[in-house]
């Protein structure tokens, strides 16, 4: 008989920033290949209807109010997932803000408000993952997979958007230096970078938001921006076991776009 060879039965995926955009886009992807979610966001009502759509697919789900800008929010919410769900085998640090401001204008608010998120939420979201998992590899259960969502702005510089940047190109050297300090234990470390994507975050101003569509569209080789369920393939397969051997790697998902340029 066929194998599924991306079947993710038993395992269990923390998803931060899960309740819409990308993050439910990485949830779905996961719960559709048989992997339980915990799901953290910062609205109740988004998390349970995101929990809910989730649920349909046969998975358990656990949602939580978490605000990942704050340490002990993170550590308490991992401590919850654990008494609600027994285990965590992959974590998505995905939680994001985006804001435009010239570089000559940038006060230390609004870049310690993104930076707050965007790259300690997910230092200290991956550091409890992977307290976790070294406990569990201790304990003779090794392996683990740590996926971070970056961005093209690892690669291309985005006018109005270098606190953005400098958040998503720190991420990307943090994962390979967990997959250097990590791999010894099994647990791996990747980064999914995404093109423009279409979701709510990037259509805050829908005039912009169509603007960058259309011009990512007639640059990329695909034609056309991307949607949340494109970056599906991408995060069932890393944390699968058949990315056993892959950690330290950079995914771009952006329909050929950089490599176009």
């Amino acid at each position: 008989m066929p194998e599924n060879l991306f079947d993710l039965s038993g395992k269990v995926a923390l998803v931060t920033g899960a309740n819409s955009g990308l993050g439910f886009g990485f949830a779905r992807g996961l719960a559709r290949a048989g992997s339980d979610v915990i799901l953290w966001g910062r609205r109740a009502d988004k998390n349970e209807e995101a929990a809910a759509a989730l649920r349909a697919y046969g998975v358990r789900v656990f949602a939580d109010v978490v605000d990942v800008s704050s340490e002990p929010a993170i550590v308490a919410g991992f401590a919850r997932a654990l008494d609600a769900m027994g285990r965590v085998d992959t974590v998505v640090a995905n939680a994001g803000i985006a804001s435009r401001v010239p570089f000559t204008d940038m006060d230390v608010a609004t870049y310690r408000k993104l930076i707050d998120v965007n790259l300690d939420g997910a230092v200290f979201t991956l550091r409890e993952g992977a307290r976790h998992m070294k406990a569990r590899a201790e304990a003779g259960d090794p392996g683990g997979s740590l996926i971070i969502c970056g961005s093209g702005s690892i690669f291309q510089g985005v006018p109005t958007m270098a606190h953005y940047g400098i958040a998503k190109g720190a991420l990307n050297a943090l994962a390979k230096a967990l997959a250097a300090e990590l791999g010894p234990i099994g647990v791996r470390c990747n980064v999914i970078a995404p093109g423009f994507i279409e979701t709510e975050m990037t259509f805050a101003d829908p005039e912009v938001g169509r603007m960058i569509a259309d011009v990512v569209a007639a640059k990329a080789p695909l034609g056309r921006a991307g949607k949340p369920a494109d970056l599906e393939g991408a995060v069932v397969y890393l944390a699968s076991d058949m990315a056993a051997y892959h950690t330290g790697d950079t995914l771009v998902v952006d329909g050929g776009k950089m490599s176009a340029n």
